[in-house]
């Protein structure tokens, strides 16, 4: 495998561990090239210098509530039955209304879409199904106007098999761009210890392998078998075939990502969600997962996009998160897991006790700025929140309320907030991935109001006809205006935004727990369960007023289910209330 090192890994890193990795593992450490390529390059590679425009959102806009969207089921506004970015600048007062102060756009960067944009082919143009540099630019400006930052996936690791450059690298040993990929000239019988989820991730070029299922997260089966001759080059690709690990020890390839990154920011982009950072370096066939390198090599590219005014930086590290959420790695990593904790928490039931008491721990152990979610576009994650819950609204909100008043930076999944379902019958991550059901019909008749006026793409979710953001904005008991209740909440008190998190307790089914910013405190009481519980609320600010912010049986509309009020603790800072059957009760405490 020749991922080499480079200036930076010499910088940063211990060169001995990295040198006595490669060695164990029988793996060439020859130098890169210094010289840079003689021939044009078959994409841009051009360098891109830093320009700090004045940003236009306020210094905090990172901490209100995302809501990752997938453009090609977001919202198509040419007819073509496929969403695009100029769907995203339609829905922009939907998002706005809701609530929501950031959009995560899955990539949408120009791709060979085997898997829904994470096969980069051009890393500085747009996907030409979701629309042009100047739609982009237009949904930046349209969205800053409403208050709401734009950040959008970047694929470090890897790009497609169809990248301009792989293709030249695997068509010619002595290309210039061969270093840039992971090579190894083992036969595959000397491959076996490569076990990946599986798999042995080395493959040849021009290697015939099944398509990726449109949507699959993982690599495809079956795994190379290809026998080839003794010195036959093989390249790594730690997701599958069709999408080559890039040679990140070489600094040309770390400059072009550099770059690259620059070239959005340069153009407004508010910041990155970064993906599968902790497989950027492997260094043997048991040293390939969240390597030393790997997480120092993030913390370089979120300095960049950090030194550009008010920026955002989430990464997704499967491996050890909460390690990845360090300011000097990232700032923010998905919470992975705790969405589990909150399904397990709402669902109610056997073991759900534990799992409350889960939910009360983890921020105690996390740092407060992790991502949160209920589920994403990856199965591998949970089916969408509808179908774990197979259709129990009153227990969703739960859940919802849960994610959305904890600590951490929630990322609601586009259609979670009206409920919709996942599509059966399609393979890999492509039934979370169908179109947004705005109106009962997704097309014809319904156009105007519905994705498209055109054929879908895919299916339509099977709960449209009742679940759709039209139906429930009219419904004042709906998911839909629940989600805008607690994102109301969020956006309006900063102690639940930004606040710290204090006195988290688990009592059976009943989580409660207070957030406090500067002199603002509010007490947060959520019961799981079916029955009435008294609870015991201790360390509150002695004879501390309590007024009710929210508080209704989450089966039930708010606030008419549950008339504000006003309780005081005693001298002690001790309070008993009445947790009601599925409630959730926010108190502004003073």
């Amino acid at each position: 495998m020749t991922r080499r090192p480079n200036a930076f890994t010499a910088a940063k890193l211990p060169t001995v561990v990295a040198m006595c990795a490669a060695v164990a593992a029988g793996l060439s450490m020859t130098a890169v090239r210094a010289a840079p390529p003689a021939v044009a390059a078959p994409v841009d590679l051009s360098p891109v210098k830093e320009v700090h425009g004045r940003s236009a959102l306020p210094d905090g806009w990172q901490h209100g509530a995302f809501i990752e969207i997938f453009v090609r089921g977001f919202q198509d506004s040419d007819g073509d039955g496929i969403g695009d970015l100029r769907g995203v600048t339609r829905r922009l007062d939907y998002l706005k209304d809701l609530g929501i102060k950031g959009i995560w756009l899955m990539p949408i960067t120009a791709s060979a879409d085997r898997d829904h944009g994470y096969a980069t082919t051009d890393y500085r143009a747009i996907e030409p199904q979701y629309g042009t540099l100047a739609d982009f630019d237009e949904l930046i400006r349209e969205a800053h106007k409403r208050g709401i930052g734009v950040v959008m996936d970047y694929v470090i690791n890897h790009s497609a098999r169809e990248h301009p450059l792989f293709s030249a690298a695997a068509s010619d040993p002595a290309s210039p761009w061969r270093d840039w990929f992971v090579w190894t000239s083992q036969p595959l019988t000397a491959l076996k210890d490569w076990d990946i989820w599986g798999k042995t991730p080395w493959y040849l070029p021009g290697e015939e392998v099944p398509d990726l299922p449109e949507g699959a997260n993982a690599p495809p089966k079956p795994e190379s078998t290809a026998q080839s001759p003794a010195g036959s080059p093989r390249y790594f690709a730690v997701f599958g075939p069709h999408m080559p690990d890039f040679n990140m020890r070489n600094p040309a390839v770390v400059k072009y990502h550099e770059d690259s990154l620059r070239f959005w920011l340069n153009r407004g982009l508010d910041g990155y969600r970064l993906d599968a950072v902790p497989h950027l370096f492997e260094n043997s066939a048991k040293d390939w997962n969240d390597q030393p390198e790997s997480r120092a090599l993030t913390g370089e590219f979120t300095r960049l996009i950090k030194r550009y005014p008010h920026r955002f930086v989430v990464c997704e590290a499967t491996a050890e998160p909460k390690v990845y959420t360090r300011d000097e790695i990232c700032g923010s990593a998905f919470a992975f897991g705790l969405e589990r904790a909150v399904i397990a928490a709402a669902k109610g039931g056997d073991g759900s006790a534990e799992a409350v008491d889960k939910v009360a721990r983890f921020f105690t152990e996390a740092p407060l700025s992790m991502a949160t979610m209920l589920s994403n576009h990856d199965i591998f994650a949970g089916k969408r929140a509808w179908d774990q819950f197979e259709g129990d609204e009153a227990r969703y909100k739960l859940a919802a309320a849960t994610y959305l008043l904890l600590p951490g930076t929630p990322f609601i999944y586009y259609g979670e907030e009206i409920g919709q379902a996942g599509v059966a019958g399609l393979p890999g991550d492509a039934p979370l991935r169908a179109p947004m059901s705005w109106a009962a019909e997704t097309a014809g008749a319904a156009g105007a109001v519905g994705f498209s006026t055109g054929t879908p793409f895919r299916p339509a979710s099977p709960n449209i006809a009742t679940h759709n953001a039209q139906a429930q904005a009219a419904d004042p008991g709906s998911l839909l205006n629940f989600y805008k209740t607690m994102l109301a909440l969020r956006n309006s008190q900063p102690a639940i935004a930004r606040g710290r998190y204090e006195v988290p307790l688990a009592q059976g089914q009943v989580l409660s727990f207070q957030r406090a910013y500067k002199d603002q405190r509010v007490l947060v009481v959520i019961n799981y369960g079916r029955d009435p519980v008294e609870v015991a609320l201790p360390r509150l600010p002695a004879k501390a007023r309590l007024l009710a912010l929210h508080a209704s049986p989450a089966g039930t509309p708010a606030p008419a289910a549950a008339p504000a009020r006003t309780v005081t603790a005693d001298s002690q800072g001790r309070l008993t209330l009445t947790a009601a059957p599925l409630s959730v009760q926010v108190f502004r405490v003073r």
